[in-house]
């Protein structure tokens, strides 16, 4: 079993940042491509980003390119995702999640484990 703990959300000013982390425990961390998605209300859930288990590859949605970073350090069992030039849109909630699939994928029914969830809210 594995467990995902998220911290880092909150309430922030549209053009600021947030960094978002994800404690993992329970299993062997680097076995896991990592990944954070969102949910807004009403909306289903979405990919944000993913990680490998090395952290060599990574992979955006479009509508983040270039604004969030997602990183992993696997010495400390912990992943996370930089949000740099929030807009209101990025408002949801956002769970880190892993997944044992080795290639790199973006749909949530591919990811194992799940946390809880962190709220973030951009402000206009």
């Amino acid at each position: 079993q594995v467990q995902l703990v998220e911290s880092g959300g909150g309430l922030v000013q549209a053009g600021g940042s947030l960094r978002l982390s994800c404690a993992v425990s329970g299993r062997t961390f680097s076995g896991y491509a990592m990944a954070w998605f969102r949910q807004a209300p009403g909306q289903e859930r979405e990919f944000v980003a993913t990680i490998s288990r090395s952290g060599g590859s990574r992979y955006y949605a479009d509508s983040v390119k270039g604004r969030f970073t997602i990183s992993r350090d696997n010495a400390k069992n912990t992943v996370s995702l930089q949000m740099n030039s929030l807009k209101p849109e990025d408002t949801a909630v956002y769970y880190c999640a892993a997944t044992s699939t080795i290639r790199m994928v973006t749909t949530a029914i591919d990811y194992d484990y799940w946390g809880q969830g962190t709220q973030v809210t951009v402000s206009s």
